[in-house]
């Protein structure tokens, strides 16, 4: 027996004297005295209290004060000069082509040269390069080494090859030109390339130095970049804009892929006088120069 309760001193509240559960349980409570402790419930857990709302302090802003002042300054010396140089170009109906030349070969042999160009002072970059190919295709391309009058009703085609770079100086943009191309070596362009370098930075190039170009090449990789939209200078036809000299690879004949030294140039002509087809032919050109530097000693004069 459980409890060792005996059932016939358990009074029963059930129906005819069945004893019941609350029966038994009252019977222990008055014989132990104890109080059974009730079915166990989940505890309620208080949610725990908010953080007290913390004000965060405005910071307290001191109104700015700008002094500056616009200036005005009238435009002078080559700045003047290009307002009206370029003023006239708008005139000119801009054709463009772009290319790419793989230039590995050429700096090979521009890091053989430089030394030897450096023991007589002259400091070999690759604009004589770019210069003296150039040359070479306008001796099969005279029309992009002409000059159109202010109407355009007259072509005058020129012998000389006065090849004008522009430069940045701290005066402006400024296009000093090598003359006589034609007839000069790579290294002679290089040393008259220096002189016009020297000079244009020290503001002393003379009038000479700045008139007379027949061809511009503008080097805007010097600086940085890789194409541009360069503008012609009248009464000239043609100019080239050269972007900067990238290691990119590339494929050679065999589907092999090797790194190449990439550079791109962006040509513009006056499309009343040249047409796609002969800037192209030109580009090619003097393209394949450049990429076979070898290939110039057979037309060099």
């Amino acid at each position: 027996m459980e409890n060792n309760i005996k059932l016939s001193e358990v009074v029963g509240s059930g129906k005819d004297g069945r004893i019941l559960k609350e029966d038994i349980l009252n019977f222990l409570e008055k014989q132990t005295g104890a109080i059974l402790p009730p079915s166990p419930k989940a505890e309620i857990m208080p949610p725990p209290p908010k953080p007290k709302d913390r004000a965060t302090p405005t910071p307290i802003a001191k109104p700015l004060v700008f002094t500056g002042k616009d200036r005005t300054e009238p435009i002078t010396g080559f700045r003047k000069a290009m307002v009206k140089t370029m003023t006239a170009a708008l005139k000119i109906p801009h054709f463009g082509y772009c290319d790419e030349v793989d230039l590995t070969e050429l700096v090979k042999l521009r890091e053989e040269l430089k030394p030897v160009a450096s023991t007589r002072g002259i400091k070999l970059s690759f604009m004589p390069f770019f210069i003296k190919a150039a040359s070479l295709g306008l001796l099969q391309f005279p029309i992009l080494n002409a000059s159109v009058d202010e109407s355009c009703q007259k072509v005058t085609y020129k012998a000389s090859h006065n090849i004008g770079i522009a430069m940045d100086t701290e005066q402006g943009l400024i296009v000093p030109n090598v003359k006589n191309v034609q007839i000069c070596s790579v290294f002679e362009v290089a040393t008259e390339l220096n002189r016009l370098q020297r000079l244009g930075s020290a503001g002393q190039l003379s009038t000479g130095d700045l008139t007379g170009g027949t061809f511009t090449l503008s080097n805007i990789g010097s600086i940085g970049g890789t194409y541009a939209k360069a503008v012609i200078l009248p009464p000239e036809v043609a100019i080239g804009a050269l972007g900067s000299i990238k290691a990119l690879p590339r494929f050679n004949q065999k589907g092999e892929v090797y790194k190449a030294q990439i550079m791109n140039v962006s040509w513009s002509a006056d499309h009343r006088v040249i047409d796609g087809a002969i800037m192209s032919r030109f580009s090619n050109l003097w393209k394949s120069y450049l990429e076979n530097p070898a290939s110039m000693l057979l037309d060099l004069k």
